[in-house]
């Protein structure tokens, strides 16, 4: 097998490309070149939910952030996404 080959082969998927993970978008019924990118919306909920997972003091970080984490999860829908 060639440099080529080892770089392209998948042992779980039995064949010579590596699978890739399927997006699938939430299908909205408005245009989506409207649609803003994931990355340009909720930025401030964003920034609570991240300073708050990181400097959690807590055993379980997601449970003391789980109020931030759904309002960027519903700021997120509301935009058509599913996170």
């Amino acid at each position: 097998m060639s440099s080529q080959g080892l770089q392209n082969y998948n042992p779980r998927s039995g064949g010579d490309s590596i699978s890739k993970p399927e997006v699938k978008p939430v299908l909205s019924t408005g245009s989506d070149s409207s649609k803003p990118k994931p990355c340009c919306v909720c930025k401030n909920e964003k920034s609570k939910r991240d300073e708050c997972m990181l400097f959690s003091k807590a055993a379980d970080p997601a449970l003391d952030c789980k109020t931030t984490i759904d309002q960027y999860r519903s700021c997120m829908a509301g935009f058509g996404f599913q996170v």
